[in-house]
């Protein structure tokens, strides 16, 4: 009974407070009653037969051997000497005499429970018949017998019996040790091991913790006796009689326990499968609180997973939470990241979303669809289907699932791609075409260029992409301009025409970034119509030949020079004219025609009635393409030359062409006479060839602008300008055509090569050439003196001044500039007389006394008088001049002044004050002022200050920098171009020249006099390096030449690049063999650039052919107007394919019979069939009466063809009608499409002016304010409808507020009184009883301590220190009205009446959880009072705002400022957290429920702890 006390003891009580507020456990007991099945031992005597065993007992015992039989259970008169281990379970009879046994002398034997769940072990109570075991092991397991730790050992002597487990006591409640205390050899019977999981001497803070519940927790318990107690015998004699009495005899065996719920149950019930159902049996499935679930509830309930389960603790029950799947699934998870990272608020995975629902809570809607935002998130119909278009959307669809203006979302809006727009994302933005599925983009950007395109808002078609083009623009992209257009930009027609000059460029077409065309050689300007600097264009008449040039003089012809002057006007060319006597002609040859074409012929004299017969001779065939079919190759004019004109020109034109040599001669003689006069003479100017430009491209044809041109020739008198001499100034548009005809001739413009001696700059006239002449220079070039002038040098030419009596003409030497003198004239004018004469023109003998040869040739004063004579230069005002050289030694002519002439005149050296001394002039070759007296040396005669540019010792060559003939005072500085010049040559920006010729020191590839320009065939003029070899293709260049500045060589027309090794723009093919045209066409093609390989044009839609020249297959109509053919064309069109690939095998067919004469698929039968329609036909033609048959064949034929005629005009008919008809109808649609168009263009004026008439009718202000306040007015009537759908209506929060208000209310009024009374009442009621349960503990155990003792034999009731037959103590018991009785029974009493009240506490808390809710709806029915009177004021506010609208005389600015406060208003809250307010209301109501079942069922638990509190006191 001791033993049974000390187990209650150890009793694991449930929570202080039941499993509501915290965790709970259920009542303890013995884990062996109804487990006998699962109590098992390794040994167990008499299993299969009788077997002896005997006892130690005292000598006066007889019986010390007996039977054990445990082949059957035990039975009190059948089988009383089975000892099966059940037996150990509770006591059978009240005699002692069931217990279990071993097998005699067996040490090692265990003992096995094994759980069919998860229990809580408490402590083990074993009773032993024999010695207590010298050893042995109490393990467990909590995994159903896969693995197993112990929990204490016991052995006699333990550091031997289990060497490597302390021995020490016990310091941790989870310490494992080896205890000594049960295992000594006495008691030898009825010695008891007692263990307890949780040690009294052990503190335990917490029992109710984990770790607690990990060491109590068991699935299996075994007991291993490793050692028997013995009296030592065995070890001297291990006879079987000696060891038959030491075996392991256990009487009582008590597992206590309870099952294992986690702390989440406070009780048990069986677990399924288990039908033992004893009384007091401790069973295995907990019956779960807090919302789990399990045998052990060891997991949460089934959609409780929002809180991770956890083993409930003291103070927190750790409940499982129902998932929130917002009513659209009954399955959730536990997913402990989004546990964590929702802060340890809701782990809870909403499973299997319905209703199209996804995440979580099922809160959202599926991708593709959205929430409907006028329903419930609870409502199945809250997620809608998303219309939006795959293709243009993102995500292949996908909308925004709910509205957060925040986030810019909107329920149901489409997220189109970044190119499409439209409410279901179905159309391309504007400036995007191709809406596309696999573009992630969804639509392709037109790419249109905004200056090609007419329309900026639909640049370009949505399906195809093809732009809309302006006038002159192409290209898919209308990033091109037409061919000979350029400029693209934003003008009406988008490009301008090239209008390159048509002889300055090579063609029509220009660049189309900058209209840059391609200009010929030495030609620029965007149109080439400007010459390059240094360049001019040849006039009409530039190819002149002079007369006075001519080879064939006749003898006594000569030139008659004439000199420009200002008082008479110029009618020649040239130095003057040809003077040509009667019957006499000239010869000249020509070799420097640039162009093969016909040139007019034109003579140029003075006006004189003569005749001209003129021969023209080609030295070689001409072989050119334009005159080498004409013939005879000698041409003979005749023409009369009227005295009234200055020209003729000869009746007929002559053909010339280069590289060929023409011989003219022209005799000249007077017109009308019958002999020649040898006296007589006409004055020739010159020989003119003038191009007959009409025939050059640009100027011939019927083109428009070819007849232009030609009449602008014509209307400006550009040819007639040339026949006039002097020309007059050409007008600007003659200047323009005569250049772009000079051009076209010579392949560009021709350098001006003006002199630099004779020319101002190095620059000459655009038109003519003529550049700018110093003084007395003529030419084009300036390159020679003018008549009468002479010494062309750098300041130009000096004027002869021949002296008119001392010469006999005005001309000089152009060199020296000497007259020629008549006799006895001389010096360079022959203004002077011979030596030793004096006085011209009379010139006479000097007279100077044999003293001196010479005199002044005017004054007649002797010069280098000899003999020591002198000539005494008297000062004025005295007299005694001697001139004469007289013989006097000294002539005094003034008392003070007098000359002695020792020293030597400047420009003179010598020694005059010795004797012999002499002067001579200084020797500077005329290069020094002689009147300078430094000017040379006057001892040595060395020349100090050269002049005219001369250097050295003599004055005898140019100085450094200058060429020329220094003796002729002809030294010009040099002219050399540094960028052409060595390096080496120049220096300060001067360069240095050879001092005879002027050439300069020219770099690599540098040509010209003045190294300005490259070498024939180079360029890069300037580098370092000199200029770089052209390279052109010899085979597509027009020559080896290239620009100078660029090295672009002229290529043929079809080649391009630079070295023209390429096919140019808009030309296709192999550069090595031939480059062709495009010409694509300009409307069908995608641009005008063709396959360079190929030549096919890339042709749009309807087009097709090399050069997209025709329509294209299933298109029909007038090219280029090619319209889609009829849906029928393509099953004609499939039909008409198979036909012809049907014939293309049979001809497959028949080409392999005639190569083999085998047919490869026609069979014998095919062949039979044709053999037998031959002989048909055979038979026919055999026939007797064939002659009918033939006449019948041919009437048929003969019908047949009437009919074909006759369909066919009919069906000619049919279509000329079907074609009227179609123009008709088509002239009917454009009528009828203007009307339209008209018609709607009228209808918009109207509903504009109608418009502006009714603003200014009804109102103060203009259209525009009238039309903001219009929309001001419609955002005010949406934010009305938007604020009234949030407090108003049936799905609005506060309707559903109110709604739930109203039932609270009537929930309230129907059971506050009753639940209010009730909780009193119960309230004292408990108090009452808790403070009786006080006083009645204290009266129980005041009484335990009276029991007094009583005579033990005579009553069956015992007493206190009465025993048993087995010495157990015996006091107390059923029918006994003793102490222990009655403190038992009020002991049963009070623990059940505890546990009344407390399941009465746990319904009273329930309760206050009520009212708590009774609180929240109070608060609700403040909540709604709110909502209402805020509802009002809002309906009022709106109401304000309407009739302010509807008043007149509201301006546009207080409408807008009304309407932006509107907007502005906010709820206090979003939905989201008024939906959630709502939610909670709900859920505290739905606590509500059954009111008066809970405050019923509260009193009766009143009532029945009365009646406890009663039997207490009865027990008392």
């Amino acid at each position: 009974m001791l033993a049974f006390s000390a187990a209650l003891g150890q009793e694991l009580p449930s929570g202080p407070h039941g499993c509501t507020e915290g965790s709970c456990y259920p009542a303890t007991g013995n884990l062996l009653i109804g487990r006998a099945v699962n109590l098992t031992a390794t040994s167990t005597c008499g299993l299969n037969g009788p077997e002896q065993y005997c006892i130690v007992s005292h000598l006066q015992e007889s019986d010390k051997c007996f039977e054990c039989s445990s082949q059957h259970r035990y039975d009190p008169y059948r089988h009383r000497n089975s000892h099966r281990i059940e037996n150990v379970i509770y006591l059978m009879d009240r005699n002692g005499d069931t217990w279990w046994q071993s097998v005699n002398g067996q040490e090692n034997v265990g003992i096995r429970l094994n759980l069919e769940a998860e229990f809580h072990f408490t402590h083990l109570i074993m009773k032993f018949k024999t010695f207590r075991p010298a050893a042995m092991i109490i393990e467990r397991s909590a995994d159903f017998g896969r693995t197993w730790r112990p929990y204490r050992y016991f052995a006699s002597n333990c550091t031997k019996t289990f060497p490597g487990v302390s021995a020490n006591g016990l310091h941790h409640i989870n310490d494992v040790i080896c205890e000594e205390r049960y295992s000594d050899i006495e008691p030898s019977t009825n010695g008891e091991v007692i263990y307890k999981v949780l040690d009294p001497a052990i503190h335990v803070k917490d029992p109710y913790s984990l770790d607690i519940q990990e060491l109590l927790r068991i699935t299996n318990l075994r007991i291993n006796f490793t050692k028997l107690n013995t009296l030592g015998d065995d070890l001297l004699d291990r006879r079987f009689d000696v060891l038959q009495k030491y075996y392991y005899a256990l009487y009582e065996l008590v597992v206590r326990g309870s099952c294992f719920c986690y702390g989440h149950a406070s009780e048990c019930a069986p677990v399924p499968g288990v039908d033992a159902r004893e009384n007091g049996m401790i069973h295995g499935r907990c019956v779960c609180k807090h919302n789990t679930e399990g045998l052990n509830c060891e997991r949460c309930r089934h959609f409780h997973h929002d809180l991770p389960w956890r083993p409930a603790e003291v103070e927190n029950p750790h409940t499982c939470r129902e998932c929130n799947c917002n009513g659209h699934s009954t399955q959730c998870h536990f997913d402990m990241a989004v546990y964590l990272a929702t802060g340890n608020i809701s782990g809870g995975v909403c499973d299997d979303c319905q209703h199209n629902t996804m995440g979580r809570n099922c809160e959202t809607c599926q991708p593709f669809y959205y929430q409907d935002p006028v329903r419930d998130i609870r409502d199945p119909r809250v997620c809608v289907a998303c219309d939006c278009d795959p293709v243009g959307s993102l995500e292949g669809g996908v909308c925004d699932s709910h509205t957060d203006l925040d986030m810019g979302m909107i329920a149901g809006q489409c997220r189109c791609k970044a190119h499409v727009k439209g409410t279901r994302c179905d159309d391309c933005k504007e400036g995007y075409y191709g809406l596309s599925q696999n573009d992630p983009l969804g639509c392709q950007p037109c790419n249109c260029d905004p200056r090609g395109i007419i329309m900026m808002g639909a640049p370009c078609d949505q399906i195809s992409g093809d732009c809309s083009c302006k006038r002159y623009v192409t290209g898919r992209y209308c990033n091109q301009c037409l061919p000979e257009y350029w400029g693209l930009s934003n003008d009406l027609a988008g490009c301008r025409q090239c209008d390159c000059d048509f002889g300055g460029a090579f063609n029509n077409r220009c660049v189309m970034e900058n209209g840059q065309c391609d200009c010929r050689r030495h030609l620029i300007g965007r149109q080439c119509s400007e010459v390059q600097p240094g360049y001019f264009c040849a006039p009409l008449d530039f190819y002149k030949y002079e007369a006075e040039d001519a080879t064939g003089h006749s003898p006594g012809d000569s030139v008659e020079y004439r000199p420009p002057t200002l008082s008479h006007t110029v009618t020649w060319t040239g130095p003057g004219f040809a003077r040509v006597k009667d019957g006499a002609g000239l010869v000249l040859t020509i070799d420097n025609i640039p162009y093969a074409m016909e040139y007019d012929i034109m003579i140029r004299y003075e006006p004189e009635d003569w005749e001209a017969i003129v021969s023209i001779t080609s030295v070689q065939l001409p072989s050119s393409l334009r005159c080498g079919n004409l013939l005879p190759t000698e041409q003979l004019y005749t023409v009369t030359l009227p005295h009234r004109n200055r020209y003729i020109q000869m009746p007929r034109p002559f053909c010339f062409e280069p590289s060929n040599r023409y011989v003219v001669a022209i005799r000249f003689q007077r017109h009308g006479v019958s002999h020649r006069h040898l006296t007589a003479f006409i004055l020739i100017d010159s020989l003119v060839l003038i191009p007959k430009y009409t025939e050059l491209p640009g100027l011939q044809g019927t083109e428009p602008e070819a007849e232009q041109r030609r009449e602008e020739m014509i209307r400006y008198m550009c040819l007639d300008s040339f026949m006039i001499t002097p020309m007059p100034v050409l007008a600007e548009m003659c200047s323009k055509l005569i250049c772009s005809i000079s051009s076209i001739i010579h392949d560009g413009a021709l350098p001006c090569q003006c002199d630099p001696q004779g020319s101002v700059s190095g620059e000459c006239d655009k038109v003519g050439g003529q550049c700018r002449c110093k003084p007395n220079v003529m030419g084009r070039r300036c390159d020679q003196c003018a008549p009468g002038t002479y010494g062309f040098g750098v300041s130009g030419c000096t004027a002869c001044d021949c002296h008119s009596e001392g010469s006999s003409s005005h001309q000089c030497d152009p060199a020296s500039g000497q007259c020629q003198c008549r006799p006895g004239a001389t010096g360079r004018q022959c203004s002077d007389c011979q030596p030793g004469q004096w006085g011209f023109p009379s010139c006479s003998h000097c007279q100077c006394n044999g003293h001196a040869d010479i005199c002044d040739s005017r004054t007649g004063e002797c010069r280098d008088c000899r003999d020591d004579t002198i000539i005494c230069n008297c000062k004025q005002g005295y007299t005694g001049k001697l001139s004469h050289c007289s013989g006097i030694h000294i002539v005094l002519c003034s008392p003070i002044d007098r000359s002695r002439c020792d020293q030597c005149a400047p420009g003179h050296y010598g020694n005059p004050e010795q004797p012999g001394g002499q002067c001579l002039p200084c020797r500077c070759n005329g290069n020094i002022d002689t009147q300078d007296a430094e000017s040379c040396d006057p001892r040595t005669g060395q020349c100090l200050k050269c002049q005219y540019h001369t250097d050295g010792p003599s004055c005898a060559h140019c100085q450094h920098g200058y060429y020329g003939n220094a003796l002729a005072h002809d030294c010009r500085r040099c002219t050399c171009v540094t960028a052409g010049t060595l390096q080496s040559a120049c220096s300060d920006g001067q360069c240095h020249c050879d001092r005879q010729t002027g050439a300069c020191a020219c770099r690599e590839n540098v040509a010209g006099h003045n190294c300005d320009e490259c070498a024939p065939n180079h360029w890069n003029y300037g580098q370092d390096r000199g200029c770089e070899s052209c390279r052109c293709d010899p085979q597509h260049a027009v020559g080896s030449h290239c620009n100078m500045f660029t090295g672009q060589c002229h290529c043929h027309p079809g080649f391009g690049g630079k070295q023209c090794t390429e096919c140019e723009q808009f030309h296709w093919g192999d550069p090595q063999v031939q480059c062709q045209e495009c010409n694509c066409h300009p409307l069908a093609s995608e641009m005008a650039q063709c396959d360079r390989l190929t030549g096919v044009c890339e042709c749009r839609e309807g087009a097709t052919g090399t050069r997209c020249e025709e329509c294209a297959r299933g298109f029909t109509g007038d090219f280029p107007a090619c319209v889609q053919c009829h849906p029928c064309f393509q099953l004609w069109d499939d039909a008409v394919c198979q036909i012809k690939r049907d014939l293309e095998h049979i001809q497959y067919t028949a080409q392999k019979i005639l190569e083999s004469g085998a047919t490869p698929v026609v069979g014998d039968t095919r062949i039979g069939e044709l053999e037998r329609k031959l002989k048909e036909v055979q038979d026919l033609i055999s026939a007797e009466d064939s002659d009918r048959i033939h006449q019948l064949i041919g009437q048929g034929i003969d019908d047949l063809r009437a009919e074909i005629a006759l369909t066919d005009g009919r069906m000619m008919g049919v279509t000329r009608e079907l074609n009227t008809t179609a123009e008709e109808e088509r002239a009917l649609r454009r009528t009828l499409s203007n009307l339209e168009r008209e018609l709607r263009d009228i209808n918009a004026t109207v509903a504009y002016k109608q418009n502006l008439l009714d603003d200014y009718l009804t109102s103060g202000f203009t259209g525009s304010k009238l039309h903001q306040e219009r929309e001001y007015y419609q955002e005010s009537v949406k934010a009305e409808e938007k604020c009234n759908a949030s407090v108003s209506g049936p799905l609005s929060p506060v309707e559903q507020s109110k709604e739930t208000r109203a039932i609270t209310e009537d929930l309230l009024d129907a059971s506050k009184d009753n639940f209010l009374r009730a909780l009193a009442a119960q309230n004292k009621s408990l108090n009452e009883l808790q403070q009786k349960a006080h006083d009645l503990d204290k009266k129980v155990h005041h009484l335990s301590h009276k029991v007094g003792r009583a005579g033990c034999p005579d009553s069956r009731c015992g007493g206190t220190g009465c025993r048993d037959d087995w010495g157990n103590s015996v006091c107390g018991g059923e029918g006994c009205n003793g102490t222990v009785s009655a403190s038992v029974t009020a002991l049963n009493l009070a623990r059940n009446a505890t546990d009344s009240l407390n399941a009465a506490n746990e319904e009273l808390q329930g309760v206050a959880r009520k009212n708590q809710a009774m609180n929240t709806l109070e608060k609700a029915q403040k909540k709604k009072d709110h909502f209402e009177n805020n509802n009002k004021k809002l309906k009022d506010f709106i109401k304000k705002i309407r009739d302010f609208l509807t008043e007149e005389g509201a301006d546009p600015e207080s409408i807008e400022k009304v309407a932006l406060q509107v907007l502005a208003i906010t709820l206090p809250v979003n939905r989201t957290t008024l939906d959630k307010m709502v939610m909670q209301i709900k859920d505290s109501l739905s606590n509500l429920s059954n009111i008066e079942g809970v405050v019923n069922q509260t009193a009766q638990h009143i009532s029945r702890a009365k009646e406890l509190l009663d039997k207490a006191k009865e027990a008392k």
